[in-house]
């Protein structure tokens, strides 16, 4: 992979870059390569107890401190309404802007939700990035990354990629730390970062990994 190259994450809300990939884009970050994330919501629905404009600023501000960890380079915010992405999208006239974006990052990998996970959001959000490069007949590498689904079926035949992450698993575990206002969710899943880590890191002979389905 040369240095010049920019890696993409297209992810539903803003701590599934670090539950998935985040070990992988701060080996990537290290090598050179350029890390731009988008992200489809602000998350307010997460912070009830907030008023919308403290929700939005915290939530992006936490991402900014995460992007910085990371040595990313961009961090694009959308305000799609959760439960309803693909309503929110199409009504919101978004596919032009999205377009412009990914076709200026000219990504040779691009990272997203698996379309097995459970959580509806994650879902829309593979929805939608398969139909924006289909538009734009996109000829890198798309990439599959977990975060609710304890299980894979469908996804079984299909090629996987392992990345050796031990020396940026703990910039992952920093990171997922720099989430306050995601406690809930930190606590439901930090076990299994670890635990999948461990799994994929034993797949490849390597302390820790991560593990992705290539779906193009």
């Amino acid at each position: 992979m040369a240095k010049n190259e920019n890696i993409l994450v297209f992810c539903a809300h803003s701590d599934d870059q670090i539950f998935g990939p985040g070990g992988t884009l701060a080996k990537y970050a290290r090598e050179g390569k350029g890390i731009y994330t988008i992200i489809l919501t602000y998350g307010t629905a997460a912070m009830p107890w907030l008023k919308e404009e403290i929700a939005i600023r915290t939530r992006v501000n936490e991402s900014r401190e995460v992007n910085k960890i990371l040595g990313g380079k961009k961090v694009y915010f959308f305000n799609l309404i959760e439960g309803k992405f693909v309503d929110s999208y199409e009504e919101q006239n978004l596919e032009e802007n999205m377009i412009n974006i990914i076709k200026k990052i000219r990504p040779s990998k691009i990272f997203t939700h698996s379309f097995e996970d459970p959580h509806p959001d994650h879902r829309a959000a593979y929805k939608i990035l398969m139909s924006i490069l289909d538009k734009i007949k996109y000829k890198g590498g798309v990439y599959l990354f977990d975060v609710w689904n304890p299980l894979t079926i469908r996804k079984s035949k299909l090629a996987k990629m392992y990345v050796d992450i031990t020396e940026t698993f703990n910039i992952k575990i920093k990171a997922l730390k720099c989430f306050p206002s995601q406690w809930t969710s930190l606590a439901a899943l930090l076990w299994s970062v670890y635990l999948r880590a461990f799994i994929h890191g034993f797949h490849i002979h390597k302390l820790f990994g991560e593990r992705f389905f290539k779906i193009r």
